[in-house]
């Protein structure tokens, strides 16, 4: 299945995506958080939908975010062989972990807001897991067992407060509008192999990362079991699994987004998103509400 949230910020409804039509499922679901996917609610909701009964949305309705606001929105770093290489640096022995902000979660046609004083914006499209139970200590062949599906994330970040400001990733990781997610939540059933999907991100049109997660150093099992040694992942949780090389930095010389520049990105069987990049204005705060979206 594709799990789809629509309606506008704060206010979006649960849905479902079936061939190109998408349908209201709020009569069934309340929202697509913790609770539905800790009570198997995607079992549940393949069991109770009836096409027949249930309304239409329209194309044009906005889509939000395919998941309500997580407990916790997980990154891994340098997790690419050749976007390590571009960068100079060894592979990583271990994971390299670090947080974004739940608030940065925005729809995927919503603007990307550069943030105040933000001179280095960046693109980074990347394979998100979704947690469907609990997990703690969970080894990597019971890993799968605890993903609900996948989703695509374009990590923006923002590398002068990421690299120049004396700190952890996350300052440059998590201002509004730098977690644009979906179009939907893939249901992992239809994902047979995680490992084998083409990942892409263009600029203006031109192709700036062009890989496949093939290129991971860690692949799904091992990021979920090797996070569940240090946290208890909740159903919902996110985990962004890195990005593949082409981001600005990596270039000579680094290429970063301006105003009105257009991203568009996509995975196999994931579907694509676009975002326009905005310039900051003081009033636009909190998952981009008041800003004009893409589509």
């Amino acid at each position: 299945m594709k799990l789809i949230r629509f309606g506008e910020p704060g206010q979006e409804k649960p849905g479902l995506e079936i061939k190109d039509a998408r349908y209201d499922v709020s009569n069934l679901v309340r929202d697509y958080n913790e609770f539905f996917f800790a009570k198997d609610g995607i079992a549940k909701l393949a069991t109770d939908f009836n096409k027949g009964n249930a309304s239409e949305i329209s194309q044009d309705v906005r889509l939000g975010p395919p998941i309500a606001r997580p407990s916790k929105l997980i990154c891994i770093g340098l997790n690419y062989h050749k976007h390590a290489e571009e960068l100079g640096m060894e592979a990583p022995k271990e994971p390299v972990v670090f947080f974004k902000s739940t608030t940065a979660i925005t729809g995927p046609y919503d603007n990307v807001m550069i943030p105040r004083g933000g001179e280095k914006t960046d693109w980074e499209v990347e394979l998100a897991i979704v947690i469907a139970k609990t997990a703690r200590y969970i080894s990597k062949d019971k890993a799968m067992d605890h993903i609900a599906g996948y989703t695509l994330h374009n990590d923006v970040s923002e590398r002068a407060f990421q690299l120049e400001r004396c700190g952890q990733w996350v300052k440059g990781k998590s201002c509004d509008t730098f977690a644009p997610l979906g179009p939907c939540l893939v249901t992992k059933d239809e994902v047979p192999d995680p490992h084998n999907l083409n990942i892409w991100l263009s600029l203006n049109g031109q192709t700036m990362q062009n890989n496949n997660t093939k290129d991971m150093i860690f692949d799904v099992p091992t990021l979920v079991s090797y996070l569940s040694e240090f946290m208890t992942l909740l159903p919902g949780d996110v985990i962004s699994t890195g990005t593949p090389e082409g981001v600005g930095f990596g270039f000579d010389p680094p290429v970063y987004l301006r105003p009105n520049d257009i991203m568009e990105l996509g995975i196999d069987r994931l579907g694509t998103s676009k975002q326009k990049v905005a310039a900051f204005r003081p009033q636009s705060y909190g998952n981009g509400t008041e800003m004009h979206r893409y589509k």
